[in-house]
């Protein structure tokens, strides 16, 4: 990432309803810039130590799933090691729920499916499909109420972020 000919370490921020394809960009980002995944789950207790890390202050970073509220987002921005780009991934309660509620996991080695735009290849993989207990429709129901009700906020804190709409499928 390129700024008045100056060279910065990217820091990428990506915000979105649950099901908006936040971890699936920033697998993508990761892999083919060689910045470091900061999935939600390894930053929850220690924001800026993570941030911190030798990975991620030569390589850069894209953040994803975090932060959840207005003190977590205002807390993230005050940081030394705060995004230097920020998207939101626009996406309808529809298409979060067809999503989420349709995708699987396979317990053996991790890797994500979904039941119809991506089954899994073998019949062996398909017996060892697990669906999330958060995926289920009425929980993502209320995560997706949540979000919507944080969101104006979550994006006032990030007025220069660019919007996207990740609905493709």
């Amino acid at each position: 990432i390129q700024t008045h000919h100056h060279f910065r370490t990217p820091r990428i921020l990506l915000m979105g309803p649950p099901g908006s394809g936040k971890s699936h960009q920033a697998k993508l980002l990761s892999e083919k810039y060689k910045m470091t995944d900061v999935p939600d789950s390894l930053v929850l207790q220690a924001v800026e130590q993570r941030l911190s890390q030798v990975d991620c202050s030569s390589r850069g970073w894209v953040l994803h799933g975090f932060p959840y509220n207005l003190h977590q987002a205002r807390n993230l921005w005050g940081l030394q090691h705060q995004p230097n780009r920020v998207f939101f991934l626009e996406v309808t309660d529809d298409v979060c729920l067809e999503r989420t509620t349709q995708r699987r996991t396979d317990w053996v080695s991790g890797e994500r499916y979904h039941t119809v735009t991506r089954p899994p290849q073998t019949a062996e993989v398909q017996s060892r499909l697990q669906a999330a207990p958060g995926d289920r429709a009425e929980v993502m129901m209320e995560r997706l109420k949540r979000y919507r009700a944080e969101s104006a906020d979550l994006q006032s804190v990030f007025p220069g972020a660019f919007h996207i709409d990740a609905a493709q499928k």
